[in-house]
Order: structure tokens, then C-alpha cells, then sequence
């Protein structure tokens, strides 16, 4: 089983090497030191057994959540870490008085897209070539939870 929890130093090389992994435009271990030092973001991981299956983040300010980062190990897919994750977030977003949530998503990326709109995200506009590598423009997503 897995356990859905903060973001700890100790986790950013692993959470940075999932990074490298999922994402044509990575992160460095710096950004993600940095963002986890910030006490109005969110920072989660999945851990199982000790070793980080997923990760995702959120920024906070002023009611919004801005979900910057999302992935799972390709090793770890199809087992609902996302979910948990996604779930997680929300939960802390809810304590931090968020009731807005926002994610940009690749168009492309259906599983994700799916994912979110089960979880009660809805289009809400685009940004025209936001990914690079490929070149890709972004669905941007909301839900909002009124407190």
C-alpha cells in the first residue's frame, strides 16, 4: 500500500529523477527544494516502501491553488497513486483556504484530461503553445470548492 504524504528534502532526488523521466521540460532538484520551502505551497508525495512512486505540487495564494506539477512513475501507473495524489492535494488546498483549484494539462494527454475531469475539473480556456517539446498548447482546467 502507499502512503500520500509532504514532500520532504530527502525525497527531491527521487522525485527529481521521475521529473527527468516524465517531462520533456524538467525541473531541477533546486526548483523543487525551493517550492517545498514555501509554506503557502502544497507538496506531496507517494511513498511506498520508501521509495516515491509520484509526486505533485500546488502554489497557493489568496483562496487559488495553482497545480504546477503532477506525475507518477511510469513504473508506478494505472494504480490510482494519481488519484491519491490529485485527492491529497485537494485536502491540503481545502486547510490552506483554497476553494479554486487551476492546472494546465496537454491537450494530447487524454488519461490525465480524464483523470481530471472525474475529479470535477472542467475546461475552462486554452494557452496557445504553453509546452515545449513537442510544441503543444495546454487545456486549462478548474474546479472550485466554495468553503
Amino acid at each position: 500500500m502507499y502512503n500520500i504524504r509532504p514532500m520532504y528534502s530527502d525525497d527531491i532526488d527521487q522525485v527529481e529523477k521521475i521529473e527527468q523521466t516524465v517531462f520533456s521540460v524538467p525541473w531541477s532538484a533546486k526548483s523543487f527544494a525551493d517550492a517545498c520551502s514555501n509554506p503557502d505551497n502544497v507538496y506531496l508525495v507517494c511513498d511506498i516502501d520508501g521509495i516515491i512512486a509520484g509526486y505533485c505540487g500546488m502554489w497557493t495564494v489568496l483562496g487559488e491553488g495553482n497545480i504546477t506539477n503532477m506525475a507518477v512513475s511510469p513504473d508506478y501507473r494505472r494504480k490510482g497513486i494519481a488519484e491519491a495524489l490529485m485527492t491529497g492535494l485537494h485536502a491540503e488546498g481545502m486547510k490552506k483556504n483554497v476553494s479554486t483549484f487551476f492546472l494546465e494539462v496537454r491537450e494530447s494527454n487524454a488519461g490525465a484530461i480524464s483523470l481530471y475531469q472525474k475529479m470535477g475539473y472542467k475546461e475552462i480556456g486554452k494557452r496557445k503553445r504553453f509546452y515545449e517539446r513537442p510544441v503543444e498548447d495546454a487545456l486549462v482546467m478548474s474546479k472550485c470548492d466554495y468553503i
